[in-house]
């Protein structure tokens, strides 16, 4: 199956906290590295998601926010991925901006070129992406 969301994040489930409404997933990916997700209850139990099971969060690259350089602020975002930023594709308008984290894994975020200038952002500078959990859609293979 091809999607259009740019960050397509393939693990296991390493933990479920179970809601009345909805429940929180964590995926560990291979690297170590993880994403939660919100989901309802009720995709919990069409998609048969249980720890150990093989499943994949997609995250569309506009709905990542970065912040450059080490945090000196919290956030509610439960997705506080840091790393380095790797690689800068500019547009017109706006910069795909791709940071490795520690584990290997790669998160693209899609801003504005006047983001990336104000940020300082370049290759090898230090980036965290924020991911709210209730953006992660979660899959399972078929």
């Amino acid at each position: 199956m091809n999607v259009s969301a740019r960050n397509v994040f393939k693990g296991k489930i390493s933990a479920i906290t179970d809601g009345a409404v909805n429940a929180e997933v964590e995926l560990e990916l291979s690297g170590g590295d993880k994403v939660v997700a919100i989901v309802t209850e009720g995709s919990v139990q069409s998609l048969g998601l249980a720890v150990g099971k093989e499943a994949v969060a997609y995250v569309k690259a506009p709905w990542v926010m970065l912040l450059a350089g080490t945090p000196d602020v919290r956030f509610s975002a439960r997705n506080q991925l840091a790393g380095a930023v790797s690689a800068l594709t500019r547009g017109a308008v706006n910069t795909e901006v791709a940071i490795a984290l520690a584990g290997g894994t790669v998160v693209h975020a899609v801003v504005t070129n006047e983001a990336v200038l104000e940020l300082a952002l370049k290759v090898g500078a230090p980036a965290t992406a924020l991911i709210k959990a209730s953006h992660v859609i979660l899959g399972v293979p078929a």
